[in-house]
């Protein structure tokens, strides 16, 4: 198999306080395997130069960080011809505005989903991050390489990369909703059904939490957060509550034919691969 080698250099900020090169490391998120290659293969230099893993990096410093030993076993995606809505891009990430009605990753030979249309943008496929459910609207974080796919991957585990939504429902009940709760039930695949999940006792931890912004007698537009990340998890979450989204066709039984289904992942708040500062970005139509 041949590897390709990937670089990457940046300047270590004045508002950083000094870090051992172990140190840099770790904040950086590089795997611990990673890490073991920078070292012994002398892959990391600062300033030009090797530097062992126990001295100090400071702020002002240019680190340079070469790996020649990932492998991804990602399949290609196809191009698809159709340009994806491009809501952010720097040199090691994609974000985009991911139609509703789209899948975010293709079976086998399709070419119809959001990576496809990445690929078709960028000139090469992209490296798969997080999905979104096909009805759900929003932004779509896909890496540019494989080095920075566990990068970010850490971020999802640590709960330091946020995906917020906005969510139209039903109310179910006569009262008001509280102004702020969470729903914490286990999800798990629902027996009558493939295409579906459903909350159950033997089910997967699943945690959503959710702020009212506005109701009226018949609807609620909520914001939602989410702690984990089970399929359909928001969807299962509400329904359960009594509080189905409007327009879903498999857990509001009050959907109409040609509904769309009223949920957006609007904002999503990560670190950019080699960088120390998060960032938030938001849909421009729901940037107000």
């Amino acid at each position: 198999m041949i590897m390709t080698v990937y670089s990457f250099k940046f300047i270590y900020p004045d508002d950083q306080p000094k870090r051992t090169v172990s140190d840099l490391l770790r904040t950086l998120n590089i795997p611990r395997k990673w890490r073991h290659f920078l070292r012994i293969g002398k892959k990391i230099t600062i300033n030009g130069h090797y530097r062992s893993f126990n001295q100090f990096v400071l702020p002002e410093d240019q680190v340079t960080l070469c790996f020649d030993h990932v492998a991804s076993q990602q399949h290609d995606y196809l191009a698809s011809g159709h340009q994806p809505q491009v809501v952010y891009e720097d040199d090691n990430v994609l974000i985009i505005d991911k139609p509703a009605g789209q899948k975010t990753h293709p079976n086998e030979n399709e070419t119809n989903t959001a990576l496809n249309d990445c690929t078709t943008y960028l000139g090469y496929h992209p490296y798969i991050t997080h999905r979104l459910d096909m009805l759900t609207r929003g932004l779509l974080l896909v890496a540019k390489n494989p080095v920075v796919v566990p990068l970010l991957n850490r971020q999802l585990v640590d709960k330091t990369l946020n995906r917020e939504y906005i969510a139209c429902v039903e109310k179910g009940r006569s009262e008001e909703l509280k102004p702020f709760g969470t729903i914490s039930e286990p999800i798990s695949q629902d027996p009558t059904d493939p295409r579906k999940r459903c909350v159950t006792v033997a089910g997967y931890p699943a945690v959503t939490h959710y702020a009212v912004l506005s109701q009226n007698d018949r609807i609620a537009w909520l914001k939602i957060t989410l702690e984990t990340g089970r399929t359909h998890q928001i969807r299962v979450h509400l329904a359960a509550k009594n509080n189905p989204i409007l327009g879903d066709p498999l857990y509001n039984p009050n959907y109409k034919v040609g509904q769309r289904l009223a949920l957006t992942a609007f904002r999503l708040t990560f670190k950019p691969p080699f960088q120390f500062d998060p960032k938030t970005i938001t849909l421009p139509d729901f940037d107000h």
